[in-house]
């Protein structure tokens, strides 16, 4: 039995018959993550990725982010300045819309933004929208992300939270999406807190969550 990639707990096994993809929940922190197995390789990831059309010309995307940015940045941490977006992109929408509403902010990608701009640095707010779910050992990049964040800085998550139970989990439109191998859930964001002293601020029970950082 696989140990979680989060806390180091036991886990239970979920089969997807459909697709013959393996998952494993963790039985104390609720991260779910995919067998490795399964996982595409790099130039398969950033070909899924090419297909996407997400710029300022897709209303329904500029609209969500328009949506985030006033539930929790211009209501909850109005003393932003500077921010990082950590996997923004081809499109680069949330940093321009940012940009307009006073707060400056560097890019990241790994496939269409890949200098490490953040090194050096730090920053009052990072974002990472639709991208912790992509990642094979999201914790080591979290507790990077907090390196370059101030003290009392708001690391911003939006990854929809994975339902209860397994049966609904196999159901999900998330995990239709093959480059999605990790899933959190509002257990999950706390333990994550509890472990890198942040504190949760604000999380909708949907899809985002905001954390700040305490030391």
């Amino acid at each position: 039995m696989k140990k979680c990639k989060l806390c180091d707990c036991n886990t239970t096994v979920i089969s997807d018959t459909k697709t013959d993809n393996i998952y494993y929940r963790c039985l104390e922190c609720d991260y779910i993550f995919m067998d490795e197995k399964h996982h595409l390789d790099a130039e398969s990831e950033k070909k899924h990725y090419d297909n996407h059309d997400n710029n300022l010309e897709s209303l329904g995307y500029v609209k969500m982010f328009e949506k985030l940015i006033e539930e929790f940045v211009a209501l909850d941490a109005k003393d932003i300045k500077t921010a990082l977006d950590f996997g923004c992109g081809e499109g680069e929408v949330l940093p321009i819309l940012l940009e307009r509403n006073g707060i400056s902010c560097d890019r990241y990608d790994l496939f269409y933004f890949p200098e490490k701009v953040y090194e050096g640095k730090k920053y009052d707010l990072v974002c990472s929208t639709e991208v912790i779910e992509h990642l094979t050992n999201p914790l080591d990049t979290l507790k990077e992300l907090l390196s370059h964040l101030n003290r009392d800085g708001y690391l911003l998550l939006m990854t929809y939270f994975h339902p209860s139970d397994d049966e609904k989990f196999l159901k999900w439109f998330y995990i239709k999406d093959v480059t999605h191998i990790g899933f959190f859930s509002t257990k999950t964001f706390e333990y994550l807190a509890s472990k890198l002293n942040l504190e949760i601020v604000k999380h909708n029970s949907k899809n985002s969550v905001m954390f700040r950082k305490l030391s």
